[in-house]
C-alpha cells in the first residue's frame, strides 16, 4: 500500500480570481513498518460490500465557489428553513445564525427564525468556537435537521449571536464531520447522531470535490459511489482516534524532499482552501516554485499560490490538507476504522 505523499507538490499553484476573502510516524519500507501494516489491515477489516455503493445513504450536492469553498444545502425546522453550510472535516458542531444576530457577517446570512418551528426546543447552554478566518458566540438548541432524505430529529445544533471574520463568505453555517470529543458546544454531532440511530448503513462519508465551479461536487454518506474515482482506495490510519489526522511520509519536488524529512503530520480539513504549513518550510516551497510576494493591489486575474503558513506555530512539524489537496483525490472518512482512504477522482 502506498502512503500518503506529497509528491511534486500536487496542484501547487491554483490560477484563480482573488477575492476579498477573510476566509474560511509513518510505517516505512522495511521488515517492521510492513508487519505493522499487515496487522492494521488485518484488525481493520473491510467487506467490499461494506463500503460501496450499494450502501449509500445519500448523495449531496455540493456547490463550487471559484475552488475555494464547498458549500451545501440543509434544512432545520418544522416547517423546514433553508442553510447553506460548509461540510467541514475540521470541526464538529453544527451551527447557524440566529434571527438575533446583529453581528455585520449575519446581515448577509440565511438567519434561523425559532418562532417559526414547532419542533424548536432551547437549551440554557452556550458555547463559542475560534476558527483560523473568525470566531463566533452562541447558544445551543435543538430541532429537526434534514441533509436531503437523511432526518436528525431533536438534533442538537448551535445558534450563533455574534460572529466577527465571516463577512463576505457565500456561506450561512457550519456543519462540522469531526469527532465529537472536539466539540465546542458539547453536542452530539449530526453524523454521530444519525449513525447511532441507525440512519447511516456505515460509518463513512466521502467528498468529491469537482473542478467545475459551477456542479459535480458531492459529499456522500454511509458508503461510497465507485464512479468517483478510479483504482484502489489507499488506506492511511489516523494518528489516533479522535480527529481527522495523519502521518505524513515526505513532500518532495521531484525527487528531492524538502519538507516532512522525518516525522510530521497533517490534518485533513475539507473546511480549508489551502496547504498550511510552518512559516519557514512554507516560505522555501514558495521560494523553490517562484512565488513572490505581492502588495494590497488589484490582483484579479493573476495567480496565487495555495501554500499558506500556520497562524499557530507548533513544537512539531504540522501541514494542513485542504481543499487544492482533496481535490485530487476522492477522499472518504471511515469512523468505523478511524482511517481515511484517498483515490484518484475521476
Amino acid at each position: 500500500m502506498k502512503w500518503l505523499v506529497l509528491l511534486g507538490l500536487v496542484a501547487f499553484s491554483e490560477c484563480i480570481v482573488k477575492m476579498p476573502l477573510r476566509r474560511v510516524k509513518t510505517m516505512r519500507k522495511n521488515p517492521s513498518g510492513k508487519n505493522m501494516m499487515n496487522n492494521f489491515l488485518k484488525e481493520h477489516a473491510y467487506r467490499l460490500s461494506q463500503i460501496s455503493f450499494r450502501g449509500l445513504n445519500l448523495t449531496h450536492p455540493l456547490s463550487n465557489y471559484i475552488d475555494m469553498l464547498y458549500t451545501g444545502n440543509i434544512t432545520i425546522g418544522t416547517p423546514p428553513q433553508k442553510f447553506q453550510v460548509i461540510f467541514d472535516t475540521g470541526s464538529s458542531d453544527l451551527w447557524v445564525p440566529s434571527n438575533f444576530c446583529t453581528s455585520p457577517a449575519c446581515s448577509t446570512q440565511a438567519r434561523f427564525r425559532y418562532r417559526q418551528s414547532s419542533t424548536f426546543r432551547l437549551t440554557n447552554r452556550t458555547f463559542c468556537i475560534t476558527y483560523g478566518s473568525g470566531g463566533l458566540k452562541g447558544i445551543v438548541a435543538h430541532d429537526t435537521v434534514r441533509i436531503g432524505n437523511l432526518v436528525s430529529t431533536d438534533q442538537p445544533f448551535g445558534l450563533t449571536l455574534k460572529e466577527y471574520g465571516f463577512e463576505n463568505i457565500p456561506f450561512d453555517g457550519v456543519l462540522g464531520l469531526n469527532y465529537p470529543n472536539i466539540s465546542f458546544s458539547g453536542a452530539v454531532p449530526i453524523f454521530d447522531k444519525l449513525k447511532n440511530e441507525g440512519a447511516i448503513l456505515e460509518p463513512v462519508f466521502a467528498f468529491y470535490f469537482s473542478k467545475d465551479e459551477q456542479e459535480g461536487s458531492v459529499v456522500m454518506f454511509g458508503g461510497v459511489d465507485h464512479r468517483y474515482y478510479e483504482g484502489e482506495l489507499n488506506w492511511v490510519p489516523l494518528t489516533k482516534a479522535g480527529d481527522w489526522i495523519v502521518r505524513l511520509d515526505r513532500i518532495s519536488i521531484g525527487r528531492k524532499v524538502i519538507a516532512c524529512s522525518g516525522d510530521c503530520e497533517a490534518v485533513v480539513d475539507t473546511g480549508t482552501a489551502f496547504i498550511g504549513g510552518p512559516r519557514k518550510l512554507v516560505k522555501k516551497i514558495q521560494k523553490l516554485i517562484g512565488a513572490r510576494r505581492r502588495g494590497n493591489k488589484d490582483d484579479a486575474g493573476r495567480c496565487s499560490t495555495t501554500f499558506q503558513e500556520n497562524r499557530v506555530r507548533l513544537s512539531t512539524e504540522s501541514w494542513l490538507l485542504g481543499n487544492v489537496f482533496l481535490r485530487v483525490y476522492l477522499s472518504v472518512f471511515d469512523r468505523g476504522n478511524d482511517r481515511i482512504g484517498l483515490a484518484p477522482a475521476v
